[in-house]
């Protein structure tokens, strides 16, 4: 089973994860204090640059039938489309730059060059995703609705064809997420009547996504094609490259913030009740970070400090990097894992849970609470919280490193693994 008992888990004290919650709201409050001209200057320039590239690749698309061209429209177009989704769009809807109180650079104002509409973004993502982050049940982005990702989702033969609907998933990933707040999957279980207002509300969601893929459909599929005349087809064709290297890389870098070891899921229970450290505890254990330069967290939005999105979405993500540093002392500090690596790295963990967990259970060497993807407190079964040489109590990074230490001798037995 998934983590039931955070705290348990982390191998901390209540006083622990209330004194983890008050450094990091000294971290939030510092930063808050500290914003001004020069992270306005940082978003402003991104959105320059952007749409310098957008308007450059578009305009190379004039020569598209040339092979050069067709890439260098592709790269552009694509680099550009990044940018806009991860850089700019997913973080000015989070609201990191709100405080500028800029109508053009505002939550409520941003529509992102993407199949989903911003609005229903909002709801399933900044708020749903973010504050039942990797909770069964209650997190939707757990798998998508689509995938396998832990060993707490029953197994059904559905689950076997789930390596192939990932590569679906990541090349038409734009409408992936336009249709994840409709819940189609659900649709067939709803029991409404054809006038009531759950119905109706769906309709109109539905409008408004069709609406939205319409308008996306008609911009890079027929209008900007049109326009470069009898270079039609090959403009079309650089346009569909360019969003599908958008979807490859927005896909790459989401399931590398969620789905490698060590992002932990948590099972369902009353988070309304979280105190404010246990619930930025659950978003340091059940994420994941990528490794990297400069030039890589611009490309990822930042959010290959994903740990740090996780616990502050709504700062600047330019200061992501800084605040990196204190939030790994922090770890250090508690001795609690901070989960991290490179972008091939992380990307083949997912893609291995992905693949393994097509199989039922009963076909996997690890028990439902002691495997990569899936751990619990059960894991750790005898072992105990005090460091013998010492006397002191292990944290959860120590405790991890005993249990790989003493191999499959400390192995939790495997009573529970059906499919």
């Amino acid at each position: 089973m998934a983590i039931s008992d955070v705290k348990e888990y982390a191998h901390l004290t209540p006083e622990d994860v209330e004194a983890i919650g008050a450094e990091l709201d000294a971290i939030r409050r510092e930063i808050e204090s500290s914003r001004g001209e020069k992270d306005a200057a940082y978003i402003r320039n991104v959105i320059r640059l952007q749409r310098g590239l957008e308007i450059s690749g578009r305009a190379v698309l004039f020569a598209s039938i040339f092979p050069p061209a067709w890439l260098a429209g592709v790269a552009l177009l694509g680099t550009a489309k990044i940018i806009e989704n991860m850089e700019i769009g997913h973080n000015v809807m989070h609201g990191q730059w709100d405080w500028m109180n800029d109508p053009e650079i505002h939550s409520a104002n941003w529509e992102w060059d993407n199949a989903g509409p911003s609005e229903h973004w909002k709801i399933t993502h900044n708020f749903l995703h973010h504050k039942y982050t990797n909770v069964l049940g209650m997190d939707d982005d757990i798998g998508y609705g689509l995938l396998r990702v832990t060993r707490d989702q029953r197994w059904s033969p559905f689950y076997l064809g789930q390596p192939l609907y990932n590569l679906l998933l990541q090349t038409f990933f734009e409408y992936g997420v336009a249709i994840q707040h409709l819940e189609l999957g659900k649709l067939a279980k709803k029991k409404w009547t054809k006038d009531s207002p759950e119905r109706k509300q769906f309709e109109r969601d539905r409008t408004l996504v069709l609406k939205k893929i319409g308008r996306q459909v008609t911009k890079d599929y027929l209008v900007f094609p049109l326009l470069t005349g009898p270079f039609f087809l090959s403009t079309l064709t650089a346009n569909i490259a360019a969003n599908i290297v958008r979807n490859l890389w927005t896909n790459a870098v989401i399931f590398c913030g969620h789905f490698p070891d060590g992002a932990e899921k948590f099972t369902k229970f009353d988070c309304d009740n979280e105190s404010q450290g246990e619930w930025y505890l659950r978003q340091m254990l059940g994420s994941a970070n990528i490794s990297g330069g400069r030039l890589m967290h611009f490309m990822t939005g930042n959010l290959s400090h994903q740990i740090e999105h996780h616990i502050f979405p709504d700062l600047p993500s330019n200061r992501y990097r800084d605040i990196a540093v204190r939030v790994r002392a922090l770890c250090e500090k508690y001795d609690l894992p901070y989960t991290t690596g490179s972008l091939p790295v992380q990307y083949a963990k997912a893609w291995r849970t992905i693949m393994k967990l097509s199989l039922p259970n009963k076909y996997l060497r690890r028990g439902t609470d002691d495997a990569p993807e899936t751990k619990s407190e059960r894991a750790f079964g005898g072992l105990s919280v005090l460091d013998p040489a010492t006397g002191r109590r292990r944290g959860l990074r120590t405790a991890l490193r005993e249990r790989r230490r003493r191999g499959d001798s400390a192995r939790i037995p495997v009573a529970a693994n059906a499919g």
